[in-house]
């Protein structure tokens, strides 16, 4: 999985290595942030660690579309045809995972080169990790990125918050019954595997296993964990087994979250650590926060908006934008028939789901990956007493400070579609030469 990844992306020039010695406190991360997280970085010399690590794996739309053999006009397709077509996983006896199963003397604080990224961060967390839970009435795997504060040897904090309910009811019917959670965490994976994890198990109620494997276009090759009764995939890198205990917990942050602001500082459920399976020569997969799992998450949005407004209007693209966290802002396109279209696409869009607060809808000339283009269009297109559409008082995202802060949320939507068979607005241009190819004249 990661190592396939880490030669592909080798072999398209996306990856950097640093040899030099870089301490996985607060140092790590700056050189991650240098690049905005776009850039995968392989450390081969962490400060007090044998293990290397690799970051930025996937903060860039273009290295997911390389990664999965797709680009911008069908990734959306893709994703639509593995959630409605998922495929079965291939369970084997052994794999590269169980090169080393470690039961004694676990010591995570030692092995693991996890990193501490921000000044007020609560301890070291490890943040890609890929939490996996069997759901005890329908056996599907559920699975979902979540951070982990490190508090010991063998104890790490749980984050289980809003944006996974599935994961919440389950762990609160366990708190009920004062059962424990097996679990795993799931270290060294694919493009595929993290695009899989962003599926809604509450609003699909799929098995993410075997998403992955429609997305990846074979079975997903799982092993049985070692000491719980979970399936992982057979060549991640390390695999941390355990219990989610129930009615336990402790403090849990702050920590450096999405749009840069510190995250609340609430109690967590902890997860006790029993067994440690990993490969010969394991590498450390980190995600500088946050980047790489919301954008994950927001190219799955954009599919939950494009399904949402298909039958609403004739839409084009979606791009849940970087800059909005990956799930605060929306640029929408759509081939305009009707003088509504605008507004619809607005309603549609915001009702789409709770943590969207902006939307602008362009037209289908503009291109939404061009944050000028987009300009371009709010500055000529609209005028703020008939295209801006404000909802006060919504439900918002907890990740956003702004919403923390008041309770609530206003949201805004922007039609910034021009008037249908207005010639004032035909956009003047270069004829047969608009997509000229530069390099044939230097």
């Amino acid at each position: 999985m990661l190592r396939y990844t880490l030669d592909k992306l080798n072999n398209l020039g996306y990856t950097k290595v640093c040899s030099k010695k870089v301490d996985p406190k607060f140092e790590l991360g700056a050189v991650l942030k240098y690049f905005d997280n776009e850039v995968p970085i392989i450390f081969k010399n962490v400060k007090g660690y044998d293990m290397q690590l690799v970051g930025g794996l996937y903060g860039n739309r273009q290295i997911f579309y390389d990664l999965m053999n797709t680009n911008k006009e069908n990734r959306i397709f893709k994703f639509m045809d593995a959630i409605a077509n998922p495929q079965e996983t291939k369970l084997i006896y052994t794999g590269p995972i169980k090169e080393n199963i470690i039961t004694k003397n676990i010591d995570i604080t030692k092995l693991l080169p996890t990193p501490t990224s921000h000044e007020k961060d609560s301890s070291s967390f490890i943040t890609a990790g890929m939490l996996l839970v069997k759901d005890p009435e329908t056996g599907d795997t559920h699975m979902a990125v979540r951070r982990f504060q490190v508090n010991s040897k063998t104890n790490i904090s749980t984050l289980i918050s809003g944006a996974s309910p599935h994961l919440r009811e389950i762990v609160r019917k366990s708190e009920e019954s004062n059962k424990p959670v097996e679990c795993a965490v799931v270290l060294g994976y694919d493009a595929e595997y993290l695009i899989a994890s962003q599926i809604s198990s509450s609003k699909y109620g799929l098995d993410k296993h075997k998403v992955y494997s429609a997305l990846k276009g074979e079975a997903l090759e799982v092993v049985k964990c070692h000491s719980v009764d979970i399936e992982v995939p057979a060549y991640c890198e390390i695999v941390l087994e355990g219990e989610i205990v129930p009615n336990k917990k402790v403090i849990e942050g702050p920590f450096g979250e999405l749009m840069g602001y510190y995250g609340e500082v609430a109690p967590n459920p902890v997860m006790e650590i029993k067994c440690i399976m990993h490969r010969d020569n394991p590498i450390f997969q980190h995600a500088f926060p946050c980047r790489e799992e919301h954008l994950s998450n927001g190219l799955i949005r954009e599919v939950e908006i494009f399904s949402a407004l298909s039958s609403v209007v004739d839409i084009k693209d979606v791009n849940v934008t970087i800059g909005g966290g990956c799930r605060l802002h929306a640029i929408v396109s759509i081939d305009k028939k009707n003088e509504g279209d605008g507004k619809s696409a607005i309603l549609s869009s915001l009702g789409s789901s709770k943590d969207l607060k902006h939307v602008v809808i362009v037209d289908s000339d503009v291109d939404i990956y061009s944050y000028k283009d987009v300009e371009f269009a709010l500055a000529s297109r609209v005028q703020a007493s008939d295209d801006i559409v404000v909802i006060k008082n919504a439900l918002g995202s907890a990740l956003e400070a702004s919403h923390v802060y008041k309770g609530f949320s206003d949201k805004i939507g922007i039609d910034a579609t021009k008037p249908l068979n207005e010639e004032s607005f035909k956009r003047a241009i270069i004829p047969e030469y608009e997509d000229i190819d530069i390099t044939n004249y230097f």
